[in-house]
């Protein structure tokens, strides 16, 4: 199972929630491009969270320097990204794959995040709550199917919020797969609980 896991937008808790699933599933974990913060990358961090002896962190195709979009942070580098040279990873295992922030963050000047999903894989979309998130999550999830992406399922960043959780739910039937509750810290042991929470639903997708 490939697994894609993108956001309504920036800072949303995909590197939290990509941890989460990469233990659940001891998959391996791949992020395509890190745009900055390259000594303390999302793939550091999934490092410090999962704690299983079969995942295994492949490389980014791209890792640039400056903390940006990354047709921004390409340019500032001197290099343009081109997504031919964005190769999955051979993998027998289970594979987690981390976008940048959302579906239509710009690579260079034709594609987006978007357009590094592939027909076979399947995309989670956490969404986080705050006001307009309604509206974010919406287009998200119209924008994979009007490209007809399958959509597995939605994740919640946040104390439960019935008013924007229903109209979302029931507006698209998108599956809910599960809710990140606001944690005090976080580290092996909450990651470790929460694996073990959505670990069969994650199974069925």
């Amino acid at each position: 199972m490939k697994l894609f896991i993108t956001g309504i937008g920036t800072d949303v808790g995909k590197t939290i929630v990509s941890a989460i699933i990469t233990q659940a599933l001891e998959a391996d974990y791949w992020k395509p491009i890190q745009a900055g913060d390259l000594e303390h990358s999302d793939t550091h961090k999934i490092k410090a969270y999962v704690c299983n002896p079969k995942t295994q962190f492949i490389d980014n195709s791209y890792a640039l320097n400056t903390p940006a979009s990354p047709h921004l942070a390409a340019e500032l580098d001197g290099v343009t990204i081109d997504i031919k040279n964005i190769i999955e990873p051979n993998t027998e295992n289970h594979l987690v794959i981390e976008g940048a922030g959302g579906l239509f963050v710009p690579l260079n000047h034709q594609d987006t995040i978007i357009d590094l999903i592939q027909p076979d894989y399947k995309v989670i979309v956490v969404s986080r709550h705050y006001l307009g998130s309604i509206n974010h999550t919406l287009l998200t999830l119209e924008a994979l199917r009007n490209r007809r992406i399958e959509v597995a399922g939605i994740i919640f960043n946040g104390e439960k919020n019935e008013a924007t959780e229903s109209i979302i739910l029931n507006k698209t039937g998108v599956h809910f797969i599960g809710r990140l509750e606001p944690e005090p810290y976080m580290d092996t042991n909450v990651i470790n609980e929460y694996a073990d929470l959505w670990r069969e639903t994650l199974l069925k997708l």
